[in-house]
């Protein structure tokens, strides 16, 4: 029998690759993985939406701002390059913590309401299943492919 050999995630190196670490392989987290980043969205949203109670902020605001980061999709009418960029420039959790900074650093605290806003859109879409997107196609996340597959037949 051959030596096993082991690549850095102690993965074994000769195992087919729908079975390497996902990292490794360069496709959507899977199983566990994926479970535990669903649930970090959760956390998320829950804490976003405990901080802006916090705040004492308008739940109308909060209402009409939380869909706002989906915006970022109109980015797909240039191409799935730039669509991909610029929507997961839109919900990736640097984005609102930088203005949720900004708003700190420049004595603005009319900030941290949206900041907060935008970290719980954030954290239902991973909940939902929703990730930063791969520039393949409009589905294929980082949680994992959603909704239908480009040349499915229809109606099956």
């Amino acid at each position: 029998m051959p030596a096993t050999t082991y690549d850095r995630f102690e993965t074994p190196a000769r195992a087919e690759p729908s079975r390497l670490a996902p990292a490794s392989a360069g496709g959507p987290a899977t199983g566990p993985v994926a479970a535990t980043l669903r649930l970090e969205g959760a956390v998320a949203l829950t804490a976003a939406v405990l901080a802006y109670r916090g705040t004492g902020g308008s739940w109308a605001l909060f209402a009409g701002l939380f869909l706002l980061p989906d915006l970022t999709m109109l980015g797909y009418l240039a191409n799935r390059r730039v669509g991909a960029a610029v929507y997961n420039a839109g919900h990736t959790y640097l984005t609102p913590a930088t203005l949720a900074l900004a708003g700190w650093a420049t004595g603005v605290p009319g900030l941290l309401g949206p900041a907060l806003i935008w970290a719980a859109h954030i954290g239902f879409d991973r909940l939902m299943g929703y990730g930063l997107k791969y520039s393949t196609a409009f589905g294929a996340t980082h949680l994992g492919w959603r909704g239908k597959r480009e040349g499915a037949s229809r109606g099956r």
